[in-house]
């Protein structure tokens, strides 16, 4: 068997992650089992995202099958291409729209998180703007033979600038949104940090008045809570533009505006959503994905989930056809998780096995018999009848190898039999907390 290669950086995040459970944001490649068929129709969705089309998919399952990891898994692999990608939890505070601004706080977060291949972590949005002005000055510089202090070598940045401006200047609110990125090259030219800065108040949606943003900048208009979603589809063009494949959103714990208990608020809600998913199936947009992670009850609860609406049920309820066949429908809009099988949950706790045994340097022991005997313990102690998900056995297995390695004197064996053992159950039926129990899914 062929050792796993992984950096001591990668391992730590991994047991760091795991052992809390969260889910990692690195070296998710290293427990990726089980999900080669959902992994395939997301990146089906990155090429055509990169061809200039747009991609809506909701990732729907119960409480810790993978929702959250899956989404993660394709944020990486997305910078990996070249995308920009921007990803957001919602919550009481975020959501789609609302009468408090919720939906711009969204948006915010959705910026405040936009990453690229070399800005992983976020906070990438100076990076992507002036790494897009050294692209042109390189290439002015390469076309004209003129260097940066030369006289009339900005205004010839300036016009290829302006090229790019007047491409998305036809869509919604693209003129503004254009002066707005003409006016961060002129902070940039001019050395006005105040000016650079007020630019990117503007394009995070930090500008509370029209009149604010009129004197800082010379526009009329700022994102708010109606508008925020026209900027996303902006920017997915804008960078596009420059270079990248396109601008990748993920929204998880969509739970939330399922859990919305103002029903006019929660509509309002769905229909946003609905406008978003309408605009990328019809191409409304362009180099735009926007995936959604949301439990099985936010998608099909027939009083407040999307099925609750009629427009909503005939777009995203399963076909009838994968239904009396018994197959998943890997290419439509909804993508289910199914639970592992026993075989691909004991692929995925070797893989652990072996990832703590680097992390700490110590020999692997543990067989499969020991691996088998920890999923037969828990099944036994839960019940037959119990979904065993990636999310519920992960965290209770690295705290079993936690204790093993700090307990000699401790045997795995001694540990997963004794009466003591209890595995951690996640609440199938519970509304105002399900999304703490989905805070970690595999």
């Amino acid at each position: 068997m062929t050792k796993l290669k992984i950096t001591k950086k990668v391992s730590t995040a991994l047991i760091n992650s795991l052992g809390a459970g969260v889910v990692p944001r690195v070296g998710l490649e290293q427990i990726a089992v089980g999900r080669e068929k959902e992994l395939k129709s997301l990146l089906q969705n990155l090429d055509d995202i990169a061809e200039g089309v747009a991609a809506f998919r909701f990732v729907i399952g119960n409480y810790g099958s993978g929702k959250s990891f899956m989404l993660q898994l394709i944020r990486n692999r997305a910078m990996e291409q070249g995308f920009i990608v921007a990803d957001a939890d919602l919550s009481w505070e975020r959501r789609l729209a609302g009468g408090k601004n919720e939906g711009l706080a969204t948006y915010r977060e959705l910026m405040s998180h936009l990453a690229t291949k070399t800005r992983p972590d976020g906070g990438a949005l100076v990076s992507i703007l002036e790494g897009w002005i050294n692209k042109i000055q390189q290439e002015v510089a390469k076309e004209t033979g003129m260097r940066p202090n030369d006289d009339g070598f900005d205004d010839q940045v300036e016009e290829k600038i302006r090229e790019i401006v007047q491409s998305i200047e036809d869509l919604v609110h693209g003129f503004d949104f254009g002066t707005v990125i003409v006016a961060y090259w002129r902070g940039y030219r001019l050395d006005d940090n105040d000016l650079k800065n007020a630019a990117l108040r503007w394009l995070r949606g930090e500008f509370s008045t029209k009149s604010e943003a009129k004197a800082a900048l010379g526009v009329r208009i700022i994102i708010d809570d109606e508008s925020w979603y026209d900027y996303i589809k902006l920017t997915a063009k804008f960078v596009a533009e420059i270079g990248y494949k396109g601008l990748l959103v993920l929204l998880d714990e969509a739970v939330h505006l399922y859990q919305i208990s103002p029903t006019v608020t929660r509509e309002k809600n769905y229909n946003r959503l609905l406008g978003m998913f309408n605009d990328t199936m019809q191409c409304k947009a362009e180099h735009l994905g926007i995936f959604i992670g949301g439990t099985t009850k936010f998608l099909e609860d027939p009083n407040r989930g999307l099925f609750a609406d009629a427009a909503w049920r005939r777009r995203t309820q399963e076909s009838r056809f994968a239904t009396q066949a018994g197959v998943q429908e890997q290419m439509g809009p909804v993508m289910r998780l199914n639970p592992l099988t026993e075989e691909e949950i004991l692929k995925l706790l070797q893989s652990l096995t072996e990832i703590h045994a680097i992390n700490f340097g110590y020999e692997k022991i543990l067989t499969t018999r020991h691996l088998k005997d920890f999923v037969k313990e828990i099944v036994n102690r839960l019940g037959a009848e119990a979904l065993l998900t990636p999310g519920e056995i992960v965290r209770d297995f690295i705290s079993v190898l936690n204790i093993v390695y700090q307990n000699k004197n401790i045997s795995f064996n001694e540990l997963i039999h004794g009466a003591n053992f209890k595995p951690t159950v996640v609440g199938k039926d519970v509304d105002v907390d399900e999304e703490d129990a989905e805070e970690f899914s595999l």
